[in-house]
């Protein structure tokens, strides 16, 4: 049996008002922090879990050394990385939806010709995002 404690009704909550972002721990326990109900890492990341097992999350894990991030999918579940692809930024960290025709074709194609369905929700495309290129030159 699960306890709803204020600690997991506002992870629940930041997670659920930052719909579409992608959250790191660190920064639910930051949150906590500023709310004043602090927790250990080993709490938020046990909530997590349990979050994902009913399907109310999705684990994100970018192989940057970064850790993984977390998207919540609503209420239901649903699982909107399956119907975009993914923009990382090597300079910001930044982790962009992007809904892409051409994308799809490339996709269309790798199915038709070779044999494999791609999963957007695990595909990330790194460079640089606007952004941070205008702040090169």
């Amino acid at each position: 049996m699960r306890y709803n404690t204020k600690q997991r009704e506002l992870i629940l909550k930041y997670l659920s008002e930052s719909e579409g972002k992608h959250i790191k721990a660190d920064e639910i326990l930051e949150y906590l922090k500023k709310n004043d109900t602090p927790v250990g890492k080993s709490t938020v990341y046990r909530y997590l879990d349990n979050l994902m097992e009913q399907n109310l999350i999705r684990k994100y894990t970018v192989e940057d050394g970064q850790g993984a991030c977390y998207q919540y999918l609503g209420s239901e579940g649903h699982n909107h990385c399956k119907e975009h692809y993914h923009l990382k930024c090597s300079k910001c960290g930044e982790l962009f939806h992007v809904s892409c025709e051409f994308m799809d074709e490339i996709s269309a194609h790798i199915l038709e010709h070779h044999g494999f369905t791609v999963d957007n929700s695990k595909t990330v495309f790194y460079g640089i995002c606007k952004k941070c290129k205008l702040q090169i030159v």
